[in-house]
């Protein structure tokens, strides 16, 4: 067990372990400029609940048959606005205010309660039955993921600065309170089945699985990949087990309470030889889990593909089974256990997609009553969705940038030696030259030399 994750203590750990890493390698710190990560269109899903979000707004629809389309609306844009004395730059002037823009948003377990975060730095928490807007509260920096605690008490959140802050579920107006921190942003944010684990994932290649009781002691470090960890996420049935996917294009299993990898599949081998252009990419936005089936989805942001992989718990190990290919780009994809597969695309015809396994292969749903009626909603809210369509990947910032500085030494080094003959052949006459006569013959007469 590790005890080094106090507030103060993670700073200089993890800083040792970054100082130990080569000079050619340095990142781009999209944190350090102040911009949050970039977000586009997405879903969540609870029962028969299903939560599209964009831009500053977000709907909830019931995929129910029989529901006679009854649906609760809500704009951030509306929402309270506290301005904190402290809430100031690192000049000392106003810090942007934000736009307003749903950053991340979730369930809890039950789907009693729903939770987002915008970039105007708000938590604001809901309860679903009935909708109704239980508090919206500041968080200190803006966020990166959320998500409920099992016991469906707390919401944690982690934010770009790398700290996870936790707040009162049945305390609404309560203020949060700091958990744990890493030295860099954190991405992603899970807790375990039974709250006994908090997992984090940050930038810089990490995963670290921390005691909730206290989040300063560590049970263990997940390490492996090279790049990122853009998502987590704990198997609900096999609540020892947890995917991670990462910028070097890769999706593991993981024992997390050893720390042990079980399996690393490389998504780039997965791809046409046309479409193989490494890993960059491949990191994944959303990963999803379907126990009837026991498949696993994993969804990137670059390309127009959603990865379909069969968990075999009792050999612990993924088996790729599909990949599935759309015209338009996938915002999300979440899973209803009795329907199927949800997709989000960027398309105002059809923008929300089922797809199910038929005969061991995942086909797209005719569109049924229940599609076109969410169709129906969505693209008379398209308006949310349209500052999505284009928007650039919310990734691409994150991956390490590398230098050869021995090439650009060599070269400065070659530079400054022919500066330096130049002159030395500046300040030395030619052979022959009256100058160089001079030289030879100093002190004597015209005749003798």
């Amino acid at each position: 067990m590790l005890l080094a994750d106090t507030p103060f203590a993670r700073r200089w750990v993890t800083s040792l372990a970054g100082a130990s890493r080569k000079g050619a390698v340095h990142r781009t710190c999209a944190e350090a400029a102040g911009e949050p990560m970039a977000s586009s269109a997405g879903l969540a899903l609870c029962g028969q609940t299903l939560v599209v979000r964009g831009g500053s707004r977000f709907l909830a629809i019931s995929t129910a048959s029989s529901d006679d389309g009854c649906i609760f609306t809500y704009d951030c844009s509306t929402a309270e606005k506290k301005s904190a004395p402290e809430d100031k730059g690192e000049d000392g002037q106003p810090a942007d205010k934000g736009s307003d823009t749903v950053l991340a948003s979730t369930f809890s377990k039950s789907g009693s309660y729903f939770a987002l975060t915008d970039d105007s730095k708000r938590l604001i928490l809901f309860r679903t039955k009935p909708w109704q807007c239980l508090s919206v509260r500041t968080v200190v920096r803006r966020c990166t993921a959320l998500t409920f605690t099992a016991s469906e008490e707390r919401v944690l959140v982690a934010d770009k600065s790398g700290d996870v802050y936790s707040f009162s579920v049945l305390e609404p107006d309560g203020c949060g309170r700091l958990e744990l921190g890493h030295l860099s942003m954190l991405l992603d944010v899970a807790v375990s089945p039974d709250d006994q684990f908090v997992l984090t994932a940050d930038r810089d290649e990490k995963i670290r699985v921390s005691w909730a009781a206290a989040p300063h002691s560590i049970e263990a470090f997940c390490l492996g990949h090279t790049e990122f960890v853009s998502r987590i996420f704990v198997v609900p049935s096999h609540p020892e087990l947890l995917l991670s996917s990462s910028g070097d294009g890769t999706l593991r299993l993981w024992e997390y309470r050893s720390g042990r990898q079980l399996q690393c599949c490389d998504l780039a081998s997965l791809q046409e030889p046309a479409e193989h252009q490494g890993h960059k990419g491949l990191a994944a936005s959303r990963i999803a889990f379907w126990g009837q089936e026991s498949c696993v989805v994993l969804l990137c942001e670059c390309v127009p593909v959603v990865f379909i992989f069969q968990l075999d718990a009792n050999r612990q190990q993924l088996v790729f089974r599909q990949k599935l290919t759309f015209p338009h780009r996938v915002w999300d994809v979440v899973f209803e256990e009795t329907q199927g597969l949800w997709v989000l695309q960027d398309c105002c015809d059809t923008p929300l997609v089922l797809w199910r396994p038929v005969g061991g292969q995942w086909q797209a749903v005719p569109e049924g009553a229940v599609s076109q009626r969410l169709c129906s909603h969505l693209r008379e809210s398209w308006a949310m969705l349209e500052g999505s369509v284009g928007a650039d990947d919310g990734f691409r910032s994150l991956y390490k940038a590398t230098f050869d500085n021995m090439t650009s030494y060599l070269k400065k080094k070659e530079e400054r030696l022919q500066q330096q003959l130049k002159k030395k052949r500046q300040r030395s006459p030619l052979p022959g030259s009256p100058e160089q006569t001079k030289r030879v013959c100093p002190g004597q007469s015209a005749l003798s030399c």
